[in-house]
């Protein structure tokens, strides 16, 4: 797979290395993927990928499973265990993070600077072992434990832990659970997470204490396929972050309680699998932090805006010329921010404003 964008903002940006203020092409990720199953019980779902704006080659996400059917309590159950590198990218659902809207992005567009843990900031990180049953087909359960793993098997892999939002001190349970409707023409889903990650900021065990985030929320989704050979689809997430930043706190580089929400919905409509748009909406607000926060010139995380995505896949229906295992898509996508890192003016306290940072990006999407 191969992804390639053009990507313009309001005004000019810290450029990146090998890349100008503005106006900028570039491949922004080119993949292979080793996926499929081994008999009937064992999968595999393994990306390796090579970023092209940062130049650098890693694994990427990770999902090794084995799977069963039997009965319990007189119901029929799907049992798995997944092997993963990134907390809910085994997720059954497009709604959390690994799998949500936008689907392809650039690291050349701006992002604000707070996010919650579980929306990726572990991501080919750590390594957890998920167990979950799916009860006829409707209710699903999943337990799951994830531990950062020795730092010369991630440098071997491309990724260094301590440039991340932290190392695990110890293993961190994700719990998720869901309920999820099918029809013949429309099919729903809501349900729940919790993910509670310590981690030594920095991979700085110095302070003797680590910093404790508990992610809590809930999603939902539904999708309409009634309208002949078209469909519409609404997803929706919402994360509370509770921190308690004890070692962050002892090295000078926060207060020792605050807390982040992020809520993020979006909608779809595809004609024919065709031609379609997405409208997507972000809001992230939390704790006033003077030092946490210290970029900016309210203390704040809050960030907010819109999203619109217009799509098409030319080969959606009838096959490629170039063979069935051929597909593009060519896409544009502009980015608002009504709010940007606290403020929707002068928010750095360098004169920038919320709306430099909205964002047009126009970009072709290979799959073979």
């Amino acid at each position: 797979m191969a992804v390639a964008s053009y990507v313009q903002t309001s005004a000019d940006q810290p450029p990146a290395p090998h890349y100008a203020t503005n106006d900028n092409f570039t491949l922004d990720q080119a993949n292979l993927f080793v996926a499929g199953a081994f008999g009937d019980h064992f999968g595999s779902f393994a990306q390796f990928t090579y970023d092209g704006v940062g130049r650098s080659f890693a694994w990427d996400n990770l999902d090794l499973r084995a799977t069963d059917h039997t009965k319990l309590f007189g119901q029929n159950v799907l049992l798995g265990l997944s092997l993963n590198n990134n907390p809910g990218v085994q997720d059954p659902w497009n709604t959390m993070a690994v799998w949500g809207f936008p689907y392809t992005d650039s690291h050349l567009s701006p992002a604000p600077g707070a996010a919650t843990v579980i929306s990726g900031a572990l991501a080919q990180s750590v390594l957890g072992v998920s167990a979950y049953a799916w009860w006829n087909s409707e209710f699903y359960t999943e337990a799951s434990l994830y531990w950062t793993p020795g730092r010369g098997f991630l440098r071997a892999l491309g990724v260094d832990a301590d440039e991340g939002i932290g190392v695990l001190a110890n293993t961190a349970p994700y719990l998720r659970v869901g309920y999820e409707k099918r029809g013949r023409e429309q099919n729903f889903h809501v349900g729940a997470f919790a993910f509670f990650p310590n981690l030594y900021p920095g991979g700085d065990q110095s302070t003797g204490s680590s910093d404790r985030y508990t992610d809590l929320g809930v999603d939902a989704s539904y999708q309409f396929t009634g309208l002949g050979e078209n469909t519409a689809q609404i997803n929706a997430i919402y994360t509370h972050e509770a921190q308690k930043l004890n070692a962050s706190a002892l090295l000078g580089a926060s207060g020792q309680s605050d807390s982040l929400n992020d809520f993020r919905a979006d909608v779809s409509y595809y004609w024919h699998n065709l031609f379609g748009g997405t409208v997507g909406f972000f809001d992230t607000w939390g704790t006033t932090d003077p030092i946490f926060y210290a970029s900016n010139s309210t203390f704040k995380p809050d960030s907010r805006g819109f999203m619109v995505q217009l799509d098409a896949t030319p080969f959606g229906t009838d096959p490629s010329s170039l063979g069935l295992r051929f597909n593009v898509r060519f896409g544009v996508q502009y980015r608002i921010f009504t709010e940007f890192d606290g403020a929707t003016s002068n928010y750095d306290s360098l004169g920038h404003n919320a709306s430099d940072n909205n964002t047009l990006r126009v970009f072709t999407w290979f799959a073979f």
